[in-house]
């Protein structure tokens, strides 16, 4: 069943955009050097207050804090790579939210998808969603560097929890999968790339932590 033309349109997109060059800086991790490099964070945060508590016979009130995290203090070998930990940084700030939103739309589409009780049904509404959804996100997915459209895919597959590839085949078929597959690889990307938060991506998650609670 032809579904999500989302995620083809976004993905064989990205794949197609060109790498931003960085100048060389010497730098060392920390709060105030992760501001320099990186701006104000765009993530505030979060105080929440969940009602009146008794401390000692007292009522007070409760807050509750969002996450805050602390990381041991990052020692990099050499220049090269404190520019690539804040050249990560800087791109996941611009393609985080965008993988964030690309989430919820997916998400919002599916749900609505499967609501809708016959094929022609499904079909009309896949068309309507694919003229506006390409109208949205176009001029915003043509601005990206090839390194943040790259991280752009890995970063659907740590939202969706499914790799490009896996979201095109279970909507759109294998067929269609291995052809955007193949017209990604050709810009040296691959939709089957999975996001890795221990390892290859231990520096791209250590860096959304910070962003996302604001401490970046």
């Amino acid at each position: 069943m032809k579904r999500n033309t989302l995620v083809i349109g976004l993905l064989a997109v990205v794949c197609a955009m060109l790498p931003l060059c960085s100048q060389a800086q010497e730098v060392k991790a920390d709060a105030e050097t992760d501001r320099a490099m990186t701006g104000e964070p765009i993530f505030t945060h979060q105080l929440y207050y969940t009602g009146m508590v008794d401390y000692e016979g007292e009522m007070i009130p409760s807050f509750q804090y969002s996450d805050f995290y602390v990381f041991k203090k990052l020692t990099f070998k050499s220049p090269a790579q404190a520019r690539k930990y804040y050249k990560i940084a800087n791109n996941i700030k611009k393609v985080y939210p965008l993988a964030c939103e690309i989430q919820a739309t997916v998400n919002q589409t599916i749900a609505h998808m499967d609501s809708l009780p016959t094929k022609k049904e499904k079909d009309a509404y896949m068309k309507q969603q694919e003229k506006e959804l390409k109208a949205k996100y176009y001029p915003r997915l043509k601005k990206l560097t090839f390194a943040q459209g790259k991280l752009l895919i890995k970063l659907i597959d740590r939202q969706c929890d499914m790799t490009g590839y896996e979201l095109i085949k279970k909507y759109m078929g294998g067929f269609k999968a291995g052809f955007y597959n193949a017209f990604a690889s050709l810009f040296g990307a691959s939709l089957k790339k999975q996001y890795d938060p221990e390892v290859d991506d231990r520096l791209t998650e250590r860096a959304i932590l910070l962003i996302e609670s604001g401490q970046m």
